[in-house]
């Protein structure tokens, strides 16, 4: 859970936020963000991101899956002044963390480098990986157009790669799977598969 502080208030209070379908003026924590985003790669998405948390939508970690010094360090870089305040969860582990740790590997080598927030980028996509639903809905985006644009922007090469506009948590593991050699896949090719559209259907 995250608690957005407004500025005219000295205790913590769960702001009112609406979910991430609505118009974004509409949505008092975002229009806080966007009103301090410092101009950078990344400030559009996190303001989703975070707002959509605030509002208990999406399936992220609190903090966006970072630790408590990344999400702190995001924060002042991207949005100076903000107040925010996370339940950060005490270590425990992980089952799934290897699976994770694959993921994470992936973005970190196709990583832009043209902004240290790709890493957080990073971080906060292979934290969503682990959760049941279209990955643009448990990041908390508010498309899967804004999705494919993260992507795009922080991934480019690996991006480019989805040609056919693979759902993109299904794509993410693809890659993986051919990265270690792996074909999941007995059909010819994808227009012959049976779960043809659990890959290529539409998320929304």
């Amino acid at each position: 859970m995250l608690w957005y502080v407004p500025a005219e208030h000295q205790h913590i209070m769960p702001a009112a936020c609406l979910r991430p379908t609505a118009p974004p003026q509409a949505n008092d924590l975002y229009s806080e963000l966007t009103a301090r985003a410092t101009g950078l790669p990344n400030d559009e998405f996190f303001a989703q991101m975070l707002s959509s948390q605030d509002g208990d939508v999406g399936t992220l970690p609190p903090g966006l899956g970072l630790s408590n010094a990344d999400f702190s360090a995001l924060l002042e870089r991207h949005y100076p002044g903000i107040k925010l305040v996370a339940d950060f969860e005490e270590n425990i582990a992980d089952p799934r963390e290897l699976e994770r740790d694959d993921v994470l590997g992936l973005l970190l080598k196709h990583r832009a480098g043209k902004d240290l927030s790709e890493r957080w980028v990073a971080q906060i996509i292979a934290a969503a990986c682990l959760a049941s639903d279209h990955l643009w809905q448990d990041l908390g985006l508010w498309s899967r157009y804004d999705l494919s644009q993260l992507m795009m922007q922080n991934f480019p090469a690996l991006a480019a790669k989805n040609i056919h506009d693979m759902k993109w948590k299904k794509f993410l593991y693809k890659q993986l799977c051919e990265q270690e050699g792996i074909n999941a896949c007995r059909a010819p090719s994808c227009e012959y598969c049976v779960d043809y559209l659990n890959c290529f259907g539409p998320e929304d």
